[in-house]
């Protein structure tokens, strides 16, 4: 097993879950700032709020002293930024992948010239890391669109967003080509079906289309054509930088090899992997325009749209990737084409305290599927293991001893070193939370992946201090040795 010596050994945050600074700066409001981390009793009478519906929100806006709304402040990055930077410097990071607030740029979205306090911001962002020699990866949007948007557009349903979002792409470009060799348009675009709020800013119940398919999949319409002017922008202006599309990637097995079950796992496959055909082939496919059809969607695609798609390949593919699914080709026990969760069990796999299966070699086997199909440099830009850390005093210091987490990733840097011994290209892996920050399952800060430990809870109240866990120096041994020495 062995790792490129210019491998990007790192870690990743968003914006939103992290960032905080959402009053200052002169960052507006974006449409995550009214997803509260809901109390024991909010549960009992609220339904979640991962997926906002319009009278939730409502509800949430004219109240909203009575709601946890984490995502505003993070974990203080926006204050904290040299302090953590610093941290990164000392594990050893490569690479650090980190994504760009729009509102911080364009407050409103409908802006002519960017925020000069926002653009400044990651203008420092980006000096201190050169400081210590890491590689910003950034994406250009990480869930996270200016409030004005989804209130007056519908979010990615209409046609203003995607203009909107293609100025500000091409100011990031612009701005900070010089700053950034690595670009990930979006974070990971097949959750606008799975997560249409949060994915996309929509309220379904808003749209005008005949149903809240055809709203989500035109919004992804959308999402697909400005990404892909987006790169194509990248590549007339500003040749020297790499630039991807990131999805949420679902490893799928077979339940038995009855041919009944094989066929319901290669077409979830398929459909996982359609999403990057856009991106990666310039066109739709077949399964996803079969998909279309076969559910009675109305997707409009103006004149230009397919053109748009054809002329932009993507340089590289971005991954998260965090667990495998079992599916079953019986009627009774099959879940939803592509459905981000399900229920049956694997027999051979441990399962994390929230249910989700703990699976390095679907690691390996992915990785080997993606180039296989595409031919092209893969990043792993999310993997991790969310868990209750514990703090204890000893000696007068706080420790944290977080073997599970770092059980886990060894298993799954291995995998990723067997990988590349099998052929595959992969360019970095960057652990997801490398310091703790909101969960974006729960709005908490319960469920932990960082290597750094933010002295925070679920509201908000703590110090903020940032303390080393015992992975802190495990994953410093890692990038030291470029993967060599895995403890």
């Amino acid at each position: 097993m062995s790792f490129p010596n210019d491998f990007l050994w790192g870690g990743a945050t968003s914006s939103v879950q992290y960032e905080g600074g959402f009053d200052q700066g002169g960052r507006g409001l974006g449409h995550m700032d009214f997803i509260p981390c809901l109390t024991e009793e909010q549960r009992k009478t609220q339904p979640s709020t991962f997926n906002q519906s319009l009278e939730a929100f409502e509800r949430i806006q004219a109240h909203e002293d009575e709601y946890n709304l984490a995502y505003r402040r993070g974990t203080d990055f926006y204050h904290r930024y040299k302090e953590d930077i610093a941290l990164f410097a000392e594990m050893g990071f490569k690479c650090f992948r980190m994504s760009i607030s729009w509102p911080r740029l364009f407050p409103t979205g409908e802006e002519a010239l960017p925020n000069p306090e926002g653009i400044r911001f990651y203008h420092d962002v980006f000096d201190e890391l050169h400081k210590y020699g890491i590689e910003p990866v950034v994406t250009m949007i990480h869930y996270e669109i200016p409030l004005h948007l989804t209130l007056a557009y519908n979010g990615w349903e209409s046609r203003k967003t995607l203009e909107a979002y293609c100025r500000y792409a091409r100011v990031l470009l612009d701005e900070y080509q010089d700053d950034v060799t690595y670009w990930i348009t979006f974070n990971e675009i097949n959750m606008t079906t799975h997560a249409p709020f949060i994915g996309g800013g929509l309220f379904v119940e808003k749209t005008q289309k005949k149903n809240a398919q055809s709203c989500m999949w035109q919004a992804l319409h959308h999402q697909f054509v400005a990404s892909a002017r987006t790169v194509r922008y990248c590549h007339e202006t500003a040749p020297q930088c790499k630039i991807g599309l990131m999805i949420n990637r679902q490893e799928i097995y077979a339940q038995t090899c009855n041919p009944l079950d094989e066929l319901r796992a290669l077409k979830d496959d398929q459909f996982n992997f359609s999403f990057l055909d856009v991106a990666a082939r310039g066109a739709y496919s077949n399964v996803m325009l079969s998909f279309v059809r076969e559910n009675d969607i109305d997707v409009i695609m103006e004149e230009g749209d397919v053109r748009d798609l054809a002329a932009a390949r993507i340089d590289f593919v971005a991954i998260s990737y965090y667990m495998t699914w079992v599916v079953s080709g019986d009627e009774a026990k099959q879940e939803p084409l592509g459905a981000f969760v399900r229920t049956l069990r694997n027999p051979y796999l441990e399962l994390s305290e929230w249910d989700w299966p703990i699976d390095p070699v679907g690691l390996r086997i992915t990785l080997n599927r993606i180039y296989d199909r595409y031919g092209l440099p893969i990043m792993i830009v999310e993997n991790g293991f969310g868990a209750r850390d514990e703090v204890v005093l000893e000696d007068g210091e706080k420790r944290i001893h977080d073997d599970y987490r770092i059980d886990y990733l060894r298993s799954h840097i291995q995998e990723v070193g067997n990988a590349i011994d099998d052929g595959v290209e992969v360019l970095g892996y960057t652990p997801w939370g490398c310091i703790d920050l909101v969960s974006a399952s729960k709005t908490e800060m319960s469920k932990r992946y960082g290597f750094i430990y933010v002295d925070a809870d679920d509201a908000g109240e703590g110090t903020y201090d940032r303390f080393r866990k015992d992975s802190f120096y495990w994953y410093q041994k890692v990038c030291e040795s470029n993967g060599a020495d895995l403890g």
